[in-house]
């Protein structure tokens, strides 16, 4: 009996483990080039989950205020695909930029980080 119920506890945990959300991006580094100091440069990160279940994102952090990220607030479901939007203000900025954004969700390895980079000129 008691046999039984550890072999059912088992049989559950494992189950468990391998019911998750998997958040993978296509290109999770992108390079915008040269730009002039002021302009606007909009990155689309293309994901896919990959997981068995829903996959919610949660949050995304910038580096710096003069990063905006918009992400999908519904959830995404195994199998399907959405994108998040980096909006990056060149203005206050100049010379090589190297930015990174985390992405937190329900994904175990959260929060996974997207990155981009590029030059901006005087």
């Amino acid at each position: 009996m008691v046999k039984n119920i550890f072999v059912l506890i088992l049989v559950s945990l494992s189950f468990k483990l391998t019911a998750q959300a998997q958040l993978k991006f296509t290109d999770a580094k992108q390079s915008f080039g040269l730009v002039k100091k002021g302009e606007q440069v909009k990155l689309t990160y293309q994901f896919t989950n990959v997981g068995n279940q829903p996959l919610f994102i949660t949050d995304a952090k910038a580096e710096c205020s003069c990063t905006k990220v918009t992400w999908p607030k519904e959830p995404i479901l195994p199998g399907k695909s959405s994108n998040i939007d980096v909006l990056f203000d060149t203005s206050p900025t100049y010379d090589r930029q190297d930015r990174i954004v985390e992405v937190f969700s329900n994904d175990t390895k959260s929060p996974q980080k997207i990155r981009f980079k590029g030059v901006i000129l005087k």
